[in-house]
């Protein structure tokens, strides 16, 4: 018997709604949608045509960005990671990618950078999150060296990220949105910093440009809370077939682990599923299936 494999299926008009849902919560402000990595498995290709109405795409490396661009998007598009080498800046010279500096080393790598290219660039603030970016003390050391290169678009943008922005009872976001405000204080260039539960839950993150990701794909950033609670439509649905029924007495137990014993006589199916395809595996008992 011929078995169809499992499918993702993307519905392009819920991210279009979704994209929508962004402008409403964040009216005036510039949308960066997130695409990175496959655009959160949703296929990128797909993605970035139905958010063509965005203002612009992050992706998080350099190849992803030259392929966006391939398929026809001429909007902005940012590399959150920014380049690790001279051939990544120039595949990023190549396709007009804008490029995210968050260590020394890629200011070391641009005033090396002699080809007749000029980047826009967002230079990121480690406001708390302890991850990429420079720090406080750095930060304004770092804004007046890239600010004296020829390679670089003035005005320079300036990013940051969040830690806790999805626990709404956390004060770690003031905090951070604290520092950002003191560090870009009077300095030229947009500003952006709100993620997907920033840009729903702080107002005050939102500044020039937010960066939804996550919910762009219908998905709640807060635990305890749904998409559609969100006003928001799940984009992907999983599709399969089942390979088999059966009926088994109570008592008798199934899967790894014999972890699941039936309370009574009761028809089960097994779903062409599996994390070969995608499914994972660590998904616990109980996780519904329609």
């Amino acid at each position: 018997m011929k078995v169809e494999p499992p499918s993702a299926v993307i519905d392009t008009d819920a991210l279009r709604h979704n994209l929508a849902a962004v402008r409403r919560a964040a009216p005036g402000r510039r949308v960066m949608a997130v695409i990175k990595a496959d655009a959160y498995g949703h296929d990128a290709r797909i993605v970035a045509a139905a958010l063509a109405g965005a203002d612009a795409l992050a992706v998080a490396r350099v190849d992803e960005g030259a392929t966006v661009r391939e398929q026809g998007f001429r909007n902005r598009i940012v590399v959150l990671e920014g380049f690790a080498n001279t051939a990544e800046l120039a595949l990023a010279g190549r396709y007009d990618l804008e490029l995210v500096i968050h260590h020394p080393t890629q200011l070391n790598l641009l005033e090396s950078h002699h080809e007749r290219v000029r980047f826009r660039v967002w230079l990121k603030l480690d406001s708390g999150m302890h991850r990429l970016g420079f720090s406080e003390p750095e930060f304004r050391s770092a804004l007046d060296r890239a600010a004296a290169l020829p390679q670089v678009v003035a005005p320079i943008n300036l990013m940051t990220h969040f830690a806790c922005a999805d626990d709404r009872d956390s004060s770690m976001t003031d905090q951070q949105l604290a520092v950002f405000e003191r560090v870009c204080e009077g300095q030229p260039g947009s500003r952006s910093a709100a993620n997907s539960a920033g840009l729903l839950a702080w107002p005050a993150s939102h500044y020039d440009w937010v960066r939804p990701g996550i919910m762009l794909y219908g998905i709640s950033p807060f635990a305890g809370q749904s998409g559609p609670e969100l006003g928001l439509r799940p984009v992907m649905q999983y599709r399969s077939r089942l390979l088999a029924t059966r009926q088994i007495e109570a008592g008798e137990r199934v899967g790894y682990g014999a972890t699941w014993t039936a309370p009574e006589k009761t028809w089960i199916g097994t779903a062409a599923a599996g994390y070969g395809d995608g499914y994972p595996g660590n998904l616990p008992s109980g996780t519904p299936v329609l």
